[in-house]
This record gives C-alpha cells, sequence and structure tokens, in this order.
C-alpha cells in the first residue's frame, strides 16, 4: 500500500464491490491456464514469470487434500515471497490493486496485492467466502493505513491474520500492532467498532478499485 499517515475518509474511498456472480467467474477461469497461455507469458515477461504462474496453478489445483489450516499456510508462504514495493514505482499510480495474474507477472506490489492474491487463491481452492475478508487497518507501530487478510474458522471465532509484513499467521487478538477499520468479501461490508466488534454496514456492492479490478481479472481471459 503506498505509504500514507492513516485517514478516515480513505474508508469512504475505498469502499465499493462488484457482484459476486462474475468474479466467480474469474476465479474459476484463472485456474486453467493453457500451454499457448503460458508461452504468451513467457514470450512477453520470461521464463521466471512464467514459472511463477505454473507454480501458482500447481498451489490451487494440488490442494484438494489439505487441510484449510495448510492451505491458509501455503498462500501465505507462497505469496509472501514477493518483493513489497509501492504503487507509484510499480504502476504510476497511488493506489493500484492488482490481479493476482498482475502481481505474479511483476512478483512485488503492495499490501493490497498481497492481501487480494490470497483472497482470490483461497477462494479457488474452495474455501468458503464467508470464511475471509479482506481487512483495512491502521498498522499503529509504521501510523499508517494498511491491508490484511482475515480467516475466520468460525462465524464467531476469532480471525487468523495473513499478512505481508508480520508473515507468521497469527491470532488476531495477537496482533496488538493492528487496529482494524472495515473489512469487506465478496458478499458483505463490516465496519469495525472496536478491536473486537464488527458491525455488518450493508452489502458490498460497489467499490471502484474492486469493480477494476474484476474487470482486468476478466479481461486477462480475453
Amino acid at each position: 500500500m503506498t505509504t500514507y499517515l492513516f485517514n478516515k475518509s480513505l474508508l469512504y474511498r475505498l469502499v465499493t464491490l462488484v457482484a459476486w456472480s462474475v468474479i466467480t467467474v474469474a476465479i474459476a477461469d484463472h485456474t486453467g491456464f493453457t500451454e499457448k497461455q503460458f508461452l504468451k507469458i513467457s514470450r512477453e515477461y520470461g521464463s521466471d514469470a512464467e514459472l511463477r504462474i505454473r507454480k501458482w496453478q500447481d498451489l490451487i489445483h494440488n490442494s484438494t487434500r489439505l487441510s484449510e489450516r495448510q492451505k491458509l499456510e501455503r498462500v501465505n508462504d507462497f505469496f509472501n515471497g514477493a518483493r513489497f514495493t509501492d504503487d507509484i514505482k510499480l504502476w504510476r499510480q497511488e493506489d493500484y490493486w492488482a490481479t493476482p495474474l498482475e502481481f505474479l507477472l511483476e512478483d512485488a506490489g503492495d499490501c493490497e496485492d498481497f492481501s487480494i492474491a490470497k483472497y482470490f487463491t483461497l477462494r479457488a481452492m474452495g474455501v468458503d467466502n464467508a470464511k475471509l475478508r479482506i481487512t483495512y487497518v491502521k498498522a499503529l507501530d509504521l501510523n499508517q493505513a494498511h491491508m490484511v487478510l482475515a480467516y475466520y474458522p468460525e462465524s464467531s471465532s476469532t480471525p487468523v491474520i495473513l499478512d505481508n509484513i508480520n508473515k507468521r499467521i497469527k491470532p488476531a487478538r495477537e496482533r496488538r500492532d493492528l487496529q482494524p477499520v472495515y473489512s469487506f468479501n465478496a458478499d458483505d461490508l463490516w465496519l469495525a467498532r472496536s478491536r473486537n466488534e464488527q458491525l455488518i454496514a450493508g452489502k458490498s456492492k460497489q467499490l471502484g478499485r474492486w469493480r477494476k479490478l474484476n474487470q482486468r481479472m476478466v479481461q486477462e481471459l480475453l
């Protein structure tokens, strides 16, 4: 995520989403690259990029027998191997949400890109959408906005956090350095009243950057 001081007005700039049915199509299609597509990737981005995409596909396809905890660990480790950089340097934009494919082709991104890639990959591996929330937080030690992925084993349970800063998966109660602001998945939007209480703020039907992200995911398949 681009470095800036925490500002609650960011909440209203960031909050918007697209219909889940469209996102499901994008996820499904991105799990079956053809050899022709791999050849195109290799020609345009190099053999290392092709290898990363192949490993991503293998990660998804070989997850059938894994427990959900194992899925979390493998996805977290896989994407945390990428390089952190800000959007201005990589995309020449202040706040750009990359698709998982864009993220892997560059092997670099900011905190939104890490979280989004983990979210879509876990969904493709069969993890229930209701258990996952992309979560906007304030990183207290850094005094800046940050984004992580939260996994809820049960709806009422304490989530664990998948993060690119602290790369160990820990329960949220152990991440005192993070102050939740809001979270969302394909269905709903929650606002945090406190560290331990979140209230549904409605359906996450519109988020400009999320809509553009999803549109690019569909276009990637053309």
